[in-house]
């Protein structure tokens, strides 16, 4: 999406379709979406797929603060989308909780 662009926000039902711990994947319009609900609180969106070889990041392991791609490993910051291990980085979008209903804003 360019900045060009207007958001694109989606209502994509209750936030407890997603295990505390866990991500799941949503398609937001065209994009993939990987919505993440760590242990700690609070929800994190990231491009469902890893740039590497087009992993499913929302299979992946998270701890709160990294999603590991389950096919290689790279590791990308649930906040901001960065790579620690090599791979491109990935879109990192808003995800919020509207009085239990999970909201994705696409910028």
């Amino acid at each position: 999406m360019s900045s060009t662009e207007q958001a694109v926000e989606a209502r994509l039902g209750p936030v407890e379709q997603i295990p505390l711990g866990e991500g799941r994947a949503f398609l937001v319009g065209d994009e993939p979406v990987a919505v993440f609900r760590p242990r700690s609180g609070g929800l994190h969106a990231l491009r469902a797929i890893c740039p590497h070889r087009g992993g499913p990041l929302a299979d992946g392991l998270t701890d709160g603060e990294v999603v590991m791609c389950p096919l290689h490993h790279h590791q990308f910051s649930l906040t901001d989308g960065s790579c620690a291990t090599g791979a491109d980085d990935v879109p990192a979008y808003s995800a919020t909780d509207d009085d239990g209903e999970l909201v994705v804003t696409l910028r």
